[in-house]
């Protein structure tokens, strides 16, 4: 099933395509407010426009997650330039790391940066992600590192934060936090929901008495070339993504408008 909220009122000033994917995007929005994926007014989702321009929509600075809406996303270009009608700033520290990345990776089309406690606690460790959990074991070789340079709010960090990601969809903030990015909304949140989750266990391992037990990284290796759900040919999250907006649905729908 797609992932895909059914349409509200669409104003004059927002092409189809466009509207469709705030609406998505807003429901995401939803979506990690439900699941506690939220910093007050910080942290960003940003997802590429439909169409030939290097466009992409970033929520509004000053709102929490469970006010985005369709209507009050807001679009912008690589230099950061509003381009819609907004009665809100953004924030350039979202603005720095998420337009690097839009603007230099070709299917980045949605990229999403957390804060969670489980996530920056395994930033803050010096061995970063361990390869003991179900979880992580199905990010075999898929997750990247950037060392910490302070707030995100400079230019010259973009290069560096590029080469430290390189080809991978997983980052991993050290001292920061988490990130991903992906081909659609559904795929950076099943690359993200997994390594968050990755986190969480080791968050709990390692508050446990004992060692925790390593996996063979020909296991791992193995396990993440199983785990179908980071694949576009096999749904890529999209039907989870779309059970979760469901629930966001009959709980609260106004992020259609």
């Amino acid at each position: 099933m797609s992932a895909v909220p059914e349409a509200s009122a669409r104003p004059a000033w927002c092409e189809p395509q466009e509207w469709a994917a705030r609406v998505k995007l807003a429901a995401t929005y939803r979506v990690f407010h439900q699941l506690g994926w939220t910093e007050l007014i910080f942290n960003h989702i940003t997802l590429r426009v439909p169409g030939s321009q290097p466009h992409f929509l970033i929520n509004p600075f000053g709102l929490t997650y469970d006010e985005i809406k369709a209507s009050n996303l807001v679009k912008i270009d690589l230099g950061g330039q509003i381009l819609s009608p907004s009665d809100y700033p953004i924030n350039p520290a979202g603005f720095v790391i998420h337009s690097a990345i839009h603007a230099n990776v070709a299917d980045a089309h949605c990229v999403m940066h957390t804060h969670t406690t489980a996530g920056l606690a395994v930033a803050c460790m010096e061995g970063g992600l361990a390869p003991t959990n179900f979880y992580s074991a199905q990010l075999h070789d898929m997750v990247a590192y950037h060392d910490f340079e302070g707030i995100t709010v400079h230019d010259d960090e973009k290069p560096r934060l590029l080469k430290s990601m390189g080809d991978r969809r997983l980052l991993i903030l050290r001292n920061h936090g988490l990130l991903a990015h992906g081909v659609n909304l559904a795929h950076a949140f099943a690359l993200l929901w997994t390594l968050n989750r990755a986190c969480e266990i080791q968050l709990a391992t390692d508050s446990m008495r004992g060692q925790a037990i390593p996996i063979d990284p020909a296991i791992t290796a193995r396990a993440t070339r199983d785990a179908l759900q980071f694949s576009p040919e096999h749904g890529a999250g999209e039907n989870v993504l779309a059970a979760l907006i469901r629930r966001v649905e009959r709980i609260d729908p106004s992020y259609k408008e």
